[in-house]
């Protein structure tokens, strides 16, 4: 399915092609199918990492505060 994905997206390139070609270059990949597959992995890795950020944070906002009390107040009954 990634490589059906790859094709799909190199074939609606159009005028962007050249550049993602030469993108691919200067980072060291020897065509532009392995740069397209790298690019696509480190996406859906940082997907998944801002989602675990996410949840975490969702987890730490869920947790119950305690009631603040008043300062000016001598008793703990008002």
């Amino acid at each position: 399915m990634q490589n059906n994905h790859i094709t799909e997206y190199i074939a609606n390139l159009g005028g962007r092609r050249a550049y993602e070609e030469k993108r691919g270059a200067k980072l060291g990949f020897s065509n532009l199918h392995d740069y397209l597959e790298d690019k696509f992995a480190k996406k859906g890795q940082a997907m998944a990492e801002e989602e675990s950020k996410l949840s975490a944070f969702k987890s730490l906002r869920a947790l119950p505060k305690a009631p603040k009390q008043s300062k000016n107040k001598a008793c703990g009954c008002c």
